[in-house]
């Protein structure tokens, strides 16, 4: 039975890549929609965009597609659509981009996505000649001058923003409040990058507890943080960090910080949807005072200390590839040390066959705030203070294989699924 099973299968098997591998009588050209992690709409795109036929494997497309997406100074969306030619279109590709505003709806979001995407893929259709059955509707809204200057913008380029937000979960014998308030500034420019926030965040416990008394718990954080850079072409970047923060969890009463920095790119800026290659390097003061004595020690401390960093990013049609490495340390010596490595995959192997990874390690020994004495075993329990630990670890990994029909353009939204 087995045997039998066995064999069915790489019949199966057989016949799809044989019905795959015959000539296909269709004049529209085969896409596949390549919207990574973040997605871009495609069960949309699909159902709107019909002068295609979608395929569900790279190598069966005429047309790759690659969405890629990055945040705008407006916390709006610059989507990247990448049309790649492929078979009979190889050689052939073009790139067309749109930006969101913050207060767009996702309706028109998804909208002017589907006719960039009609845009895009109308030079494939009529590479060779102007199909007889098609028919193309064009129309622009008016709209005033596009006010692109800072003259004509009386925030001059500042985005502001406010979050507050609350949270209450509450049982017969337990009960947590979580409140949280966030402010920010940006204003970025092709030649500048500032950034200014703030956050407030506060957790209360309680517990009632069978044969003892009550138990509370509170853990608070306060912080106010700033990034300034100066470009300095494509592949220099000058600027700044710093912070002023406050946490009980990490015994920090206050914690003042201050670095210059300096990046290059191997790549140049303009890539950045596509591969960046980024080198930095930090180098500044600390000045801390905790709540109680450190291990160290110390009730307050000044310090130097520097960071050095190496991070990759890679979108391809072939699949994603991100990895950081970063080391810092504190002075004097390299004694209190931390070197971190992360590292994220999601590469097609085969034909229908993809491998996701993520994985970070850390080596720690700059564990400077923590208490000179031992954690309770509520503190512990409930994660009201930071531990002592030399490492820190994750990974996970995924293997899909998926086989079948090679088209992929019906979107049926019963039951919600």
């Amino acid at each position: 039975m087995l045997l039998a099973s066995v064999v069915l299968s790489i019949l199966l098997v057989a016949l799809e890549e044989a019905i795959q591998s015959a000539p296909q009588t269709a004049s529209r050209p085969r896409v596949f929609l390549d919207c990574g992690d973040e997605g871009c709409y495609d069960d949309y795109l699909r159902e709107t965009v019909k002068i295609v036929a979608y395929v569900r494997d790279r190598t069966d497309a005429d047309v790759h597609v690659l969405v890629t997406r990055a945040a705008t100074a407006s916390r709006g969306i610059e989507f990247t659509l990448a049309f790649i030619g492929q078979g009979r279109f190889d050689g052939t590709s073009q790139t067309l981009r749109l930006i969101t505003e913050s207060a767009e709806t996702e309706d028109s979001t998804r909208q002017r996505l589907a006719s960039a995407l009609t845009l895009g893929v109308l030079g494939f259709i009529t590479s060779d000649a102007v199909p007889s059955d098609l028919r193309v509707v064009a129309e622009a809204a008016a709209s005033p001058a596009a006010p692109g200057t800072d003259a004509t913008d009386p925030w001059r380029r500042w985005i502001f923003s406010v979050n507050g937000s609350g949270e209450l979960e509450a049982e017969e014998s337990t009960e947590e409040t979580e409140w949280g308030l966030t402010f920010g500034a940006d204003r970025i420019t092709p030649q500048w990058k500032i950034s200014f926030g703030s956050e407030f965040n506060q957790s209360d416990q309680d517990f009632e507890l069978d044969d003892g008394e009550p138990l509370s718990a509170t853990t608070r954080t306060r912080s106010f943080d700033w990034l300034v850079v100066r470009s300095a072409g494509e592949h220099w970047s000058f600027g700044g960090r710093g912070q002023v923060r406050s946490s009980t969890f990490d015994n920090t009463e206050l914690d003042v910080e201050l670095a210059p920095a300096v990046e290059w790119n191997f790549f140049p800026y303009s890539m950045y949807t596509r591969r960046q290659l980024r080198l930095q390097y930090a180098i500044g003061a600390v000045f801390r005072r905790y709540y109680e004595e450190t291990l160290f020690g110390t009730l307050e401390e000044t310090r130097g200390g520097q960071e050095m960093s190496a991070t990759y990013e890679q979108r391809e049609r072939w699949g994603t590839l991100e990895g950081s490495v970063e080391f810092s340390n504190y002075f004097p010596g390299l004694s209190t040390n931390r070197l971190s490595v992360e590292g994220e995959a999601n590469v097609r192997i085969a034909r229908g066959l993809s491998l996701t990874f993520e994985a970070s390690a850390s080596r720690i020994r700059d564990q400077l705030s923590l208490p000179r004495r031992d954690a309770t075993p509520e503190e512990v329990l409930l994660r009201l203070r930071q531990l002592s630990s030399g490492f820190e670890t994750e990974g996970r990994f995924g293997l899909t294989y998926q086989f079948g029909s090679r088209f992929a353009s019906i979107v049926n939204p019963r039951f919600g699924q």
